[in-house]
């Protein structure tokens, strides 16, 4: 179809790939982390980086037909301090709002963490909706876990998809969950990273409280490719499914021949969606950096599904007379 879309809160460009798996063209993309802007590279060879975003001549924007933005997330996560608009990572929203008017972009895709939902008693997210319903789009907003869309991440996510009011004819439908996926897959024979069963800190994990007398190093070096989670000094176990990824936290396990590996970045990648070839291209970047990068980042396959329910919105908008209107200020 000959789609354009901008990737705004860009991180390591899983919004940009699952929006090109399906046909659309990145035209220029936006941030200012300069570790995730070099992976970036690294993956995309792009350098049509826009910067910070707070402080764009919107004039210097280029044609788009959908805006996509991973809006920053760590005012609203439960893991943060939940400032939210007190923030200035939580007023990025308004400058995202503020590029759709100037722009008249047609759609728009953000997500943001779960937690966004009941920051402050809901009135985060009301307010978000009502800014974007002045600006001129029909909202529509859901959580989506990104272990029913081809990944076996445990990923809760709340995605908004917004469509310019002159353009809405009917409300947009969320793609649907499909078949679970196998673990195993995900996970890669190369990685030879072990953990130390005898070590005081993983011992310490084993005799923990809630854990004593229920789980067993013994029963757990059984389950092949169980998933192994350390949170401070707890121990959680989950079968054929992993928990979700964090920028901080990286003491995720899995068991596979009697053995324990620690989760390696670039398997990180693979459950978030990213596909192998990318996984070699990432092959002489940092173990640590991998994993806060794709802690952070979007779900490659979650977007992608989001995206080939928008592709069908706009080719009904064509066939019913809609497409004509769908005009970007360029």
């Amino acid at each position: 179809m000959g789609l354009k879309f901008i990737d705004f809160c860009s991180g390591i460009g899983a919004g940009r790939l699952g929006l090109e798996l399906i046909g659309l063209e990145c035209v220029a993309h936006s941030e200012i982390d300069i570790e995730s802007e070099y992976t970036y590279k690294i993956f995309y060879n792009d350098n049509r980086n826009l910067g910070d975003l707070t402080t764009l001549d919107y004039n210097s924007i280029p044609y788009s037909d959908i805006l996509i933005a991973g809006f920053p997330c760590q005012t609203f996560s439960i893991v943060g301090k939940r400032a939210g608009f007190k923030d200035e990572r939580g007023k990025i929203i308004y400058h995202l709002i503020n590029i759709l008017k100037f722009k008249n972009i047609p759609y728009f895709i953000f997500e943001n963490v779960k937690g966004l939902t009941s920051h402050d008693n809901g009135k985060t997210l009301k307010i978000i909706v009502e800014l974007l319903n002045k600006a001129g789009y029909e909202v529509t907003y859901k959580i989506l876990n990104s272990i029913d869309y081809g990944v076996p991440q445990l990923r809760e996510r709340i995605y908004f998809v917004g469509i310019r009011k002159d353009l809405y004819n009917k409300p947009f439908i969320f793609p649907k969950p499909v078949k679970h996926t196998d673990l195993k897959n995900f996970l890669l024979t190369s990685n030879n990273n072990l953990q130390d069963i005898e070590s005081p800190t993983f011992q310490k994990y084993l005799a923990n409280k809630y854990n004593k007398g229920r789980i067993d190093i013994n029963d757990i070096l059984k389950l092949d490719y169980a998933i192994l989670d350390t949170r401070q000094s707890d121990l959680r176990v989950y079968i054929n499914k992993c928990p979700t990824l964090r920028t901080g936290r990286h003491g995720i396990l899995y068991v596979r021949n009697k053995k324990i590996y620690k989760l390696s970045g670039q398997e990180s990648l693979l459950l978030q969606g990213f596909p192998k070839e990318f996984i070699m291209k990432a092959k002489n970047l940092s173990n640590t950096r991998l994993l806060s990068q794709a802690g952070n980042a979007m779900t490659v396959t979650v977007i992608k599904a989001i995206g080939e329910c928008l592709l069908v919105y706009i080719e009904d908008d064509k066939l019913n007379g809609f497409g004509s209107k769908r005009v970007a200020n360029g």
